[in-house]
């Protein structure tokens, strides 16, 4: 007698009803199409990342290509002029090279000491605290408008430089560079942070058991086994200093010279975009295509150092 709803109820269990089995096929047929929506929606994204990607680096060789049937890709490369808009034009590319190359090589000597002596610092000597107060201010500092950054070393870092050297321009590479650092530190230092605390936490215990003091471990243990990382945000750093428009445009001055004096005024390939795409060049003409020979090339230098960044992380990786 008392046998018999236990074997009922557990026939139910093992053949639901019918109208059981349909919701639960409804149930599982909209959560995939669900999952498929999303997935859909993802790879949508991806794509128009990827097309977009495309779309520009098909618009900048097409605007270069009809620019070198004109210009000859050994003068654009070898000329030491950068006269496009005179009379007597010349094309030589490695005048803006010069000035984007010397403003990212102060930058850099800013950025990389100081972000990285700042990342050691939170990474293994602050306190919660200081650390949590930290981070944001770098944040803060790398949110503010670059534009704001010129103006700081056009109207305050040179008028300082020149009280050291008082035959120092107006417009010059070096305050340029110098403000550009301390725009790129909070990308160092908060990339190179997160590597260092990465790195497992029995490395440091291991090299304290040796006896080795923080400073020692830190230098010697942490920073080479987060150096993968480190690489990572100099990488971004030295693309972010080569891409800077506004500081270089406000401060270095607009001028192409072929030089590598920082106390001296010229023009990057950025700020020379800038200055010609705000003016009325006609669409088409040899100056307004310039502009995309300039791009271009800029493209493949920032192509070049991703490039080297993903073969030093792999080694770096290899390594330890």
């Amino acid at each position: 007698m008392d046998s018999m709803p236990l074997k009922h109820s557990s026939q139910q269990w093992i053949n639901p009803p019918a109208d059981h089995r349909v919701g639960v096929r409804a149930i599982k047929r909209r959560r995939h199409l669900a999952e498929r929506g999303i997935e859909s929606l993802l790879l949508l994204a991806a794509l128009v990342s990827v097309f977009t990607t495309i779309a520009i680096v098909a618009i900048l060789v097409w605007e270069s290509i009809l620019f070198f049937r004109t210009v000859p890709l050994f003068d654009f490369l070898t000329d030491r002029q950068w006269t496009p808009l005179f009379d007597d034009a010349h094309f030589g590319i490695v005048a803006l090279l010069s000035g984007t190359l010397t403003t990212t090589v102060v930058a850099l000597l800013v950025a990389i000491p100081l972000g990285t002596v700042l990342a050691i610092y939170l990474s293994e000597f602050a306190p919660f605290r200081v650390r949590e107060l930290a981070k944001p201010f770098l944040e803060m500092l790398g949110g503010i408008p670059t534009i704001i950054y010129g103006y700081f070393a056009l109207l305050f870092v040179t008028p300082l430089l020149q009280r050291i050297y008082p035959d120092l321009p107006g417009f010059n590479m070096l305050s340029a560079g110098l403000v550009m650092g301390i725009m790129i530190v909070p990308y160092v230092s908060s990339l190179s942070e997160d590597a260092m605390r990465a790195v497992p936490m029995n490395m440091r215990e291991a090299s304290y058991a040796l006896g080795a003091t923080r400073l020692q471990t830190a230098l010697f243990v942490v920073t080479p086994a987060a150096l993968s990382g480190l690489a990572s945000s100099y990488i971004l750093g030295i693309s972010r200093a080569v891409g800077e428009t506004m500081v270089v445009a406000i401060a270095a001055g607009m001028q192409p010279s072929f030089t590598f004096n920082p106390l001296e005024p010229a023009a990057t390939i950025t700020a020379y975009i800038v200055q010609v795409a705000l003016g009325d060049l006609p669409h088409g003409s040899i100056g307004y295509q310039t502009i995309f020979a300039a791009g271009l090339t800029l493209l493949l230098i920032t192509l070049l150092f991703n490039i080297l960044g993903h073969v030093l992380r792999k080694h770096f990786r290899e390594a330890y």
